[in-house]
């Protein structure tokens, strides 16, 4: 059933891990109000799409903590014994319990926060676990030396940095070398509406000879074209989600004009609205791994087609690169 299709897949940094330039990531669609069958359906089809990575955190739902739930019963029973061709992620930092203990980045937070993840999961291990954004107020070195014992605990087999700035990041990897526990990923949100990551994390990245994982590829979906020439935000978007808290009607009136000039460009290159953007993605420097969340099996399939695709021309480039 599983890897039936080709899928391209690139070096992590120095490291040894190899993963698919796409990535499934789990928020928002594989939560407690989500259909458990299309869960099923979605997993499996990725899989079958060589799609091997999955990228979850403890606060995903919602609610909070269901989509690492959904994904350890789907575990159990429909792809029991699957567990080693799948590289299995998740993070702590974000609030998640009350109290003092039930944030950020304190050893005692992250330690007990992948303990409850692994139990939701019904696993041993993740393959890689995040600090999901920086502490303003905990000492880098506590946060670093809880990562190091993780790993060395056998809990988790890499580290990873979310959303750190490169300062913070720069820092934490000096640390992580010195404890022989080098870092992994540095995922951050990086797509054709949002190039701030160019600034600054993007090359710290590459400098630290970490792999990089972007998130939001498609802006939310603004980049799949589907709130173009519409009066109203379709009913099943996630502009249109009572929680979505990245997008709303405001954002996406805000940027429709740069969305209709890429969607006049992809007509004109006869590529999809979706897919070059993630190709766009797939050909920056430093890019390892594109994280594209689904909803459908179709979604899945629109974006798992970016993979393995020729170079996109240098005059595309360039027109992409200047809006």
């Amino acid at each position: 059933m599983l890897y039936n299709e080709p899928m391209n897949y690139r070096r992590c940094g120095r490291s040894g891990v190899l993963l698919p330039e796409i990535s499934l990531g789990l928020w928002h669609n594989f939560g407690g109000v989500d259909k458990r069958e299309q869960n099923v359906a979605i997993i499996g089809r990725a899989m079958e799409l060589g799609i091997c990575h999955f990228d979850l955190a403890d606060n995903y739902g919602p609610p909070p903590g269901s989509a690492e739930e959904r994904f350890g019963d789907l575990l159990k029973h429909e792809f029991a014994g699957h567990r080693d061709e799948m590289f299995i992620a998740t993070k702590a930092g974000h609030l998640m319990w009350p109290g003092p203990y039930g944030d950020w980045g304190s050893r005692k937070h992250l330690i007990s926060g992948l303990d409850q993840s692994l139990r939701r999961m019904k696993l041993d291990y993740v393959d890689v676990f995040y600090h999901h954004r920086p502490d303003p107020d905990t000492p880098i070195e506590e946060t670093v030396e809880a990562l190091v014992q993780i790993v060395r605990s056998g809990k988790a087999l890499y580290i990873g940095l979310s959303k750190y700035p490169p300062a913070a990041f720069n820092r934490a990897c000096t640390l992580l070398a010195e404890a022989h526990v080098p870092c992994l990923l540095h995922q951050f949100r990086y797509n054709l509406l949002d190039r701030s990551c160019e600034a600054g994390m993007l090359p710290a990245a590459r400098s630290q000879s970490t792999g990089s994982i972007v998130f939001s590829p498609l802006a939310q979906g603004m980049l799949t074209g589907k709130y173009l020439n519409s009066p109203t935000l379709p009913a099943d978007s996630r502009a249109e989600r009572s929680d979505s808290i990245f997008l709303d009607a405001a954002k996406v009136a805000a940027d429709a004009d740069k969305v209709a000039r890429l969607q006049n460009i992809a007509n004109e290159a006869g590529i999809p609205l979706t897919q070059l953007a993630l190709r766009w993605l797939l050909q920056r420097q430093g890019v390892t791994s594109v994280l594209i969340g689904a909803r459908t099996v179709a979604q899945l399939e629109d974006c798992a087609a970016a993979a393995g695709q020729p170079a996109l021309s240098d005059e595309l480039m360039e027109l992409l690169n200047a809006e």
